[in-house]
This record gives C-alpha cells, sequence and structure tokens, in this order.
C-alpha cells in the first residue's frame, strides 16, 4: 500500500490547474520553474498515470487530472480549515470549556456562574456534563470533562481540589407533616420516619449514610429516586420525609 500523496505537490497541482501556466504557479509559490515541473512529474510518478497536457504553452488537465482536482480541492480545503480551527483556538477567551457538575449545583449555583463567564468570554464553548460526584471525578481523570463541581469527596492527592463554600443538610417535610407542627421533635423520632433518599450511589447518600451511622440512627428508607426535584414533589404529597440542602 502505498504511502499519502505529498501535500505540496497537491498545492503546486491545484495552482498549476488553476493558472495553465508553471511560470504562474511558480511565482504564487516563491519557487523555480523547475521545481514546480520537478513536483509535477514526481505527482503523476505516484500517482502512476499522467495529469497534464500541454498544448502551447497552456498546461491542460487530463481526465485522470480533472479527477484529481477534485479531490486536492477537498483535501487543501479541509487543510486550511483545520489550520484556521487551530489558530481560533489559540486565541485568548476562545475554546472549550467541559464543566462537570450534580444535578442540584447545576440548577442552584451554575446558571448566575455561566451568565458572568459567556458575558467575559462570549467565544468560548461551554458543554454542561450532569452527573454525581464520583462520575464526575471519574470523567476528570478520563479527560472527558476540564472541571468538576461537587460535594467533598475523599483527597487521595489524584487532583487539585479547591474548597468554594460550605453548606448544611437538613430534614424537609411536607407542611401536612407532624413534625412541621410540632415544636420540636425528639431524636427516637427520626427512625420512626419513611424517608425520601437520594440514590444510594451518589456522594450525598453517601454523607448521610455515613453521619446517621455514626449516631447510631437507622434510617427507614422507602423511596429512592435521582432527582432532588422530584425528592420535593413527592415530600410535598407527603409521601415521607427527606434531607437535603435548603
Amino acid at each position: 500500500m502505498k504511502g499519502s500523496l505529498d501535500s505540496r505537490q497537491l498545492l503546486s497541482f491545484a495552482i498549476l490547474a488553476r493558472t495553465g501556466s508553471f511560470t504562474r504557479t511558480a511565482r504564487e509559490l516563491f519557487l523555480t520553474q523547475s521545481a514546480v515541473s520537478h513536483a509535477m512529474k514526481a505527482l503523476e510518478a505516484d500517482v502512476g498515470c499522467r495529469l497534464l497536457d500541454r498544448v502551447g504553452k497552456k498546461v491542460m488537465l487530463t481526465q485522470a487530472g480533472e479527477q484529481l482536482l477534485k479531490h486536492a480541492e477537498v483535501i487543501l480545503r479541509e487543510m486550511q480549515t483545520a489550520r484556521e480551527g487551530l489558530e481560533h483556538l489559540g486565541k485568548w477567551g476562545r475554546g472549550r470549556l467541559r464543566v462537570g457538575a450534580t444535578s442540584s449545583i447545576c440548577a442552584a449555583l451554575l446558571p448566575g456562574v455561566l451568565r458572568e463567564f459567556k458575558e467575559s468570554f462570549p467565544q468560548c464553548l461551554i458543554q454542561i456534563e450532569p452527573g454525581d460526584s464520583q462520575e464526575l471525578i471519574l470523567a476528570l481523570e478520563r479527560q472527558r470533562i476540564d472541571l468538576a463541581v461537587t460535594l467533598l469527596t475523599n483527597d487521595d492527592g489524584r487532583l487539585d481540589s479547591v474548597p468554594l463554600f460550605t453548606d448544611e443538610l437538613v430534614f424537609v417535610a411536607s407542611p401536612l407533616h407532624p413534625w412541621a407542627l410540632a415544636d420540636e421533635v425528639s431524636r427516637s423520632e427520626i427512625s420512626r420516619q419513611s424517608v425520601i433518599v437520594y440514590r444510594k450511589t451518589s456522594q450525598t447518600f453517601r454523607l448521610l449514610d455515613g453521619y446517621f451511622r455514626k449516631e447510631e440512627v437507622v434510617l427507614n428508607t422507602v423511596i429512592e429516586l435521582g432527582s432532588m426535584e422530584a425528592i420535593k414533589e413527592l415530600v410535598k404529597l407527603n409521601l415521607g420525609i427527606s434531607v437535603m440542602s435548603p
């Protein structure tokens, strides 16, 4: 199998096909006429057929030359597009930012931050990848995202992390729930409640489970969901209580 065609030869060939003159082609490429002639002979030897005919002082394409020209124009156009694309990325404020974030952060934190970012860097393409904390850490390690905004995870030194803020988790209940009507709730009441939790593979659940195990409190989990908004709706319907960020 032969190697790829020489891009410099293709460029000379395309310009020669346009100008029909070795002299004008050499002038455009800042080469000698003999250099262009040598390149065309090398190209014809590479493809194994005649590409050009001389008619007086004019250079004409053979049928094979016309066929090659169609491909050469596409190749040269794609090469130019590739160059322009790389030059475009090299300019400050242009490029791509891939951000991974948990569903709650996507809803509560990112919209305002992204609005300010787009105002500062309007040419930058932003891609948002939602997921749980562990999924986003894996995506970072596999270089599918550039930045992850997640709950605090165990720092094992593989990635750099910067704390942004602290938050608290609270019990939430329907206005119709007995807890909403009581002045205070005893610790023993927690285990008697039906608890709706975010999915157990999430970092949120791991934090809750670790805390209540330490406090020797058993949660009566009745429903497990992958959406905080869905959890809120079920709590409103008084199908259980939950624990989430206020």
